[in-house]
């Protein structure tokens, strides 16, 4: 999954083998480059912060899921398809689990982190066969980023090979986000239809306001011809 045939790639490798040895708010950028064996320029020139390399990380994370998940049968459930794709997300990160508790140790906030999270909670949305876009699509996507978050700790702690935990917790919050987005989905189109409705209104106002007669028109239509001459 990580290219390191890439400076890029090498670097987030040496992050996650750092991260796996010790705690991961002791691994510095310097100690980052010098285990990939590049200078600090060419950390620079790809990161500024340990937070940017794991939003890399969150992103390659995305592309190897995006590049097994299978097309969405048409008999198949949504709620199913996301369970599908978030297991396949585990599958992916199962090499750096040990990696992952470390930083998780950290509780790392940094902006370049936050977004990339945001974003992929979008991407899994997408790879599920669920709209992502627009307002519902921000909607469903914050939902599912509680649902992940909430298993992904699950998951953290799920020594079981089968991770059995980590299915019975995915299944479980994902009826009931289910439930509590199918409700968002029906306000959503209420306000649209709402907006719409009132949309309408207004064009119509305007069209009938511009088609009335300017002040003064029917004055000057009462005046008779030749009386201005």
């Amino acid at each position: 999954m990580l290219d390191q045939l890439t400076i890029r790639g090498r670097l987030v490798a040496a992050a996650m083998k750092l991260a796996a040895e010790k705690p991961w708010r002791e691994v510095t950028l310097a100690q980052i480059a010098e285990t990939a064996g590049v200078s600090l320029l060419d950390v620079r020139r790809e990161f500024s912060t340990k937070g940017d390399v794991l939003a890399a990380f969150v992103r390659m994370v995305d592309d190897a899921v995006l590049a097994r998940a299978p097309q969405r049968s048409g008999g198949q459930t949504a709620r199913d398809a996301l369970f599908e794709v978030i297991m396949s997300r585990f599958d992916v990160l199962a090499a750096y689990k040990p990696a992952l508790k470390s930083i998780a140790a950290a509780w790392p906030l940094d902006p370049a982190l936050a977004r990339a999270m945001a974003q992929s909670q979008s991407w899994m949305l997408r790879a599920a066969g669920i709209g992502a876009d627009g307002l519902e699509g921000n909607l469903r996507a914050a939902g599912l980023g509680g649902v992940y978050a909430s298993v992904y700790r699950t998951w953290l702690s799920d020594d079981d090979p089968g991770l059995s935990k980590t299915m019975a917790a995915l299944d479980r919050r994902l009826r009931r986000g289910e439930r509590t987005l199918q409700s968002i989905d029906d306000v959503v189109g209420r306000l649209c239809s709402f907006a719409k409705s009132a949309c309408d209104s207004v064009r119509k106002r305007t069209s009938s306001a511009s088609s009335a007669p300017e002040p003064g028109d029917d004055a000057a239509a009462s005046i008779p011809p030749g009386a201005l001459s």
